[in-house]
């Protein structure tokens, strides 16, 4: 008996959590379609949850693109946008309706790759005016169904401000769109210099309407834009709101009766602040009720470590990303040494580990971080940054490469290595971590050598690596070679571009997926 005919008799619940956890594997969903009728049914509505967050596939439109009004598909088929289409009734599913994550910036980016790539050429005037009535149009098909989302995320661009000012407007005049949602994340950056007044207006009318507001993030220039609706009678998340994103903000600005509004505060995360220094954390150190930091990238200049000391006192616990490195680190030996042991003291449940341009930074620090760690370890980025050595002086890359794969755990979901390989010293990493699985690999050669035919060897012989990315700085990207790329997809293994790969590191990009 085959094994799709055992799932689909007797294991319906079974075979649709193990689909499930394929969420974000565009590829293997898209096989499950294929399997049996059954399958199909169970795949296509998690394929079609949140289709714009698979960047490199445009299929979607072709189906979205059935439900535009007759106007737009006819300029579409014109300019060979779209080939052929099919009335929408004809269609298997009523796709639109699964639809549970909404992005409002992925949507507009989405049409305007798809537009660019079918065409092949820059856009023109006409190009970006289908392109907001596509988006338009398709956010009015969204309202007007009813669809039950999830999440939605309103990140603003200004440079698509007639498109964001009408879907902002649509949003405030159908209220019930977004009244049941569970997560309302907010990226606006307002910039106080060049406000733009409705954008401004709008989103304090959308989280004033919002019941159920889990989650915020401030980024770059916004946190005034927030702080006087927090602070007011008006405020009606004061019991529901868990999740608070500092990124990129002047934390003098930040105003601590905030964090005694919030009942049910679970974690708050700080990512690359300006003016992170002691009169911050001591009014952290003040608060009556716990500080639960989840995330906190220290790349901006640190000048006393006693505040740090503190604040990883109170709330290493539960630290669960860290990145440190940078400017301020690379001289100041006695910083790095200090931090390193503060951190190995306090703070033991660390999923997420990122070192940041560290120049002559003790690597046996590193490792001992690592080992502390590793129970809990998922994703490591290690950033060295090179001097020149003197003849016999072993460098940085070097003995991070020699010992690594002693101490990482055996099952990894990223790493990350920018660093000055030599070909003898990647050969001792890849037989030291020969019985590591690495979902998502990430090369940089900051170094002249080659280093694809042990990749080969070690890597895609022995299917140790799923996701694979390599760059070097007089080197093109992996991902450029297509023969390469080819032989790699025979042993199931998946080259992309460093740049979609890498997006993960980013702190913008990885505050969107955090819990």
């Amino acid at each position: 008996m085959s094994c799709s005919k055992i799932f689909s008799d007797n294991f319906p619940e079974l075979t649709y959590e193990i689909i499930k956890l394929l969420r974000n594997d565009f590829s293997t969903l898209h096989s499950c379609i294929l399997v049996n009728r059954f399958w199909c049914r169970l795949a296509t509505p998690i394929l079609w949850e949140n289709p714009f967050s698979f960047r490199d596939n445009y299929k979607y439109f072709e189906i979205y693109s059935q439900y535009l009004n007759d106007d737009l598909k006819t300029g579409l088929k014109k300019d060979k946008i779209i080939k052929n289409s099919l009335p929408s009734n004809t269609l298997l599913f009523n796709y639109y309706g699964f639809l549970k994550h909404m992005d409002i910036y992925e949507i507009v980016m989405s049409v305007i790759r798809w537009i660019r790539n079918t065409k092949g050429l820059s856009l023109t005037v006409s190009d970006y005016k289908r392109i907001s009535d596509i988006c338009i149009s398709l956010f009015k098909i969204f309202i007007e169904n009813e669809i039950h989302l999830h999440t939605l995320e309103l990140e603003y661009n200004s440079q698509y401000s007639k498109i964001y000012e009408i879907i902002f407007e649509l949003i405030l005049q159908n209220q019930n769109f977004i009244h049941n949602i569970k997560n309302l994340k907010l990226c606006i950056k307002y910039n106080d210099r060049n406000p733009n007044t409705l954008i401004k207006d709008s989103t304090l009318q959308i989280i004033k309407s919002h019941q159920n507001l889990k989650k915020i993030l401030f980024g770059d220039n916004n946190l005034n834009l927030y702080k006087s609706l927090f602070l007011s009678e008006d405020f009606n998340c004061s019991n529901t709101l868990s999740t608070i994103i500092f990124y990129r903000i002047d934390l003098r600005s930040l105003s601590f009766k905030i964090f005694e509004r919030l009942n049910v505060l679970e974690s708050v995360h700080i990512v690359n602040c300006s003016f992170f220094d002691s009169n911050f954390i001591q009014q952290i150190i003040n608060l009556t009720k716990p500080f639960k930091l989840k995330t906190l990238f220290m790349t901006m200049a640190i000048l006393q470590i006693k505040p740090i000391h503190l604040l990883l006192q109170k709330s290493g616990c539960y630290i669960e990303n860290l990145a440190y490195g940078g400017e301020s680190f690379r001289y100041d030996l006695s910083l790095k040494q200090q931090l390193s042991e503060i951190i190995l003291k306090y703070c033991k449940n660390i999923k997420y580990l990122k070192f940041t341009e560290l120049e002559n930074q003790d690597p046996y620090q590193v490792f001992k971080l690592i080992e502390n760690i590793k129970q809990y370890l998922n994703y490591l980025s290690i950033n060295i940054l090179e001097v020149r050595q003197s003849s016999g002086i072993i460098s940085s890359s070097s003995m991070i490469l020699q010992n690594l794969g002693h101490v990482l755990p055996s099952k990894l979901e990223y790493l990350s290595l920018i660093l000055d390989i030599k070909e003898s010293d990647f050969k001792v990493f890849l037989e030291n971590s020969r019985d590591i699985f690495i979902n998502k690999l990430l090369i940089m050669q900051m170094g002249r050598y080659d280093i694809l035919h042990y990749t080969k060897e070690f890597i895609m012989k022995e299917k140790r690596v799923k996701y694979l990315a390599i760059k070097g700085i007089y080197k093109k990207d992996l991902y450029s070679f297509k023969d390469e790329v080819n032989e790699f997809k025979l042993h199931n293994i998946r080259v992309q571009d460093i740049c979609k790969l890498q997006s993960s590191e980013y702190p913008y990009n990885l505050m969107k997926i955090v819990d």
